[in-house]
């Protein structure tokens, strides 16, 4: 059987970051989680998942900075990101404008529509 594709979560709320993970696990993926931009790109670092899925509003350092760190770094540039936020179509609108970085791969806004992101995940990573 092949490997389970594995996805990092990256949220500061554990109600939302249990619920996605949760969510990925329940639909066969292995997830890892971080609760913050620093945390979410070292475990990106250090076990290279298949696709993030990312908060935009964290303390530490907000998702937009940890966003261009995984853009930047030669081994996470091309890992699929999907941004999941309740900051709405504005926070879109500005990543859509951020220069010298890829537009990301997936967008979704709070609350979630499961079968949406599930859908998004499937068509970025496969399962």
């Amino acid at each position: 059987m092949a490997d389970k594709k594995k996805i990092l979560v990256v949220d500061d709320e554990a109600d939302v970051l249990t619920y996605l993970t949760t969510l990925f696990e329940d639909n066969g993926y292995e997830t890892v989680s971080a609760v913050d931009g620093v945390e979410g790109f070292n475990v990106a670092k250090k076990e290279m998942p298949d696709l993030i899925s990312l908060d935009i509003t964290m303390p530490n350092q907000s998702g937009v900075r940890t966003y261009r760190q995984y853009k930047e770094d030669a081994d996470l540039k091309d890992v699929p990101v999907i941004v999941v936020t309740a900051a709405g179509d504005p926070m879109r609108r500005f990543l859509k404008k951020l220069h010298m970085f890829p537009e990301p791969e997936g967008f979704i806004n709070k609350p979630i529509d499961e079968e949406a992101l599930i859908k998004m995940v499937a068509e970025l990573i496969g399962q």
